[in-house]
């Protein structure tokens, strides 16, 4: 028998050749968390699982043609955006995205510095990010992103401040605890999610992994809450699937 309809969920992000981040990781999280997986290309990468050599960027004509022509073909409600060559450009995007359809829910993984080391984008000016988030219906940064979007001497601190501008998944992989902790923070309400921090747990587009598994929980249906519970359980059993820096993806 023909398998249950899947929603389609678009990702916009970078191409990474080892497929551990980026576009092919977002797909591959997508597909294996029960829905259809549309990508569009944002930036060509020069990278493996421990070394970035330089990125190359798909013009932004390119890129809104790539959406275009998915978007008459495919009714996608729920988007996430990843690696982008600008934030101001990166609003424009949004701006137009919402013109095509009102309707969308947009997930940004802001994706400031690759995990080598190499930097895209420098600390953003407050009424642009202020901008940005009032678009999104989830921002999914770490600890040192949300410090440089946000600078504060906490990332606890800056990440309830914007919380006020939109919800705010902060995550806990680069903390040195006993446990991994990512919070929520969402409508004045503060929820974490916790896991013991695995050995071997460290890998190449974890990040990436997670904020595509909660928005394959959002377009099937799941409250944002619940969403992001099933998308840590998603990046745990990601981080635990072996004792490499590149994950396996599991069926969930």
């Amino acid at each position: 028998m023909p398998a249950a309809f899947r929603p389609y969920v678009l990702s916009i992000a970078g191409f990474d050749p080892s497929a551990g981040a980026g576009l092919l990781a977002d797909v591959k999280t997508l597909e294996a968390s029960g829905v259809y997986g549309l990508g569009v290309c944002t930036a060509l990468t020069v990278q493996n699982d421990v070394a970035f050599e330089r990125v190359d960027w798909v013009p932004t004509e390119v890129i809104r043609d790539q959406i275009r022509i998915l978007l008459a073909r495919f009714e996608v409600d729920f988007i996430k955006i990843g690696l982008v060559e600008s934030l101001p450009g990166l609003l424009e995007l949004v701006e137009w995205l919402r013109e095509q359809n009102p309707r969308l829910q947009i997930v940004w993984d802001p994706v400031l510095q690759a995990t080598a080391g190499y930097e895209f984008h420098r600390e953003p000016e407050r009424k642009l990010l202020q901008a940005l988030c009032a678009k999104m219906a989830l921002i999914t940064p770490n600890r040192p992103e949300m410090q440089r979007l946000w600078p504060h001497e906490s990332a606890d601190t800056a990440a309830a401040i914007v919380s006020g501008f939109c919800p705010v998944l902060l995550k806990g992989g680069h903390a040195e605890t006993e446990l991994a902790t990512d919070v929520l923070l969402a409508g004045g309400e503060r929820h974490a999610f916790s896991v013991p921090r695995l050995p071997h747990g460290e890998k190449h587009g974890s990040g990436c992994v997670l904020s595509a598994a909660v928005l394959a929980q959002l377009a099937k249906g799941q409250s944002l809450v619940e969403s992001c519970r099933r998308g840590k359980a998603y990046t745990t059993a990601f981080l635990a699937s072996n004792n490499t820096r590149l994950g396996y993806h599991s069926i969930s």
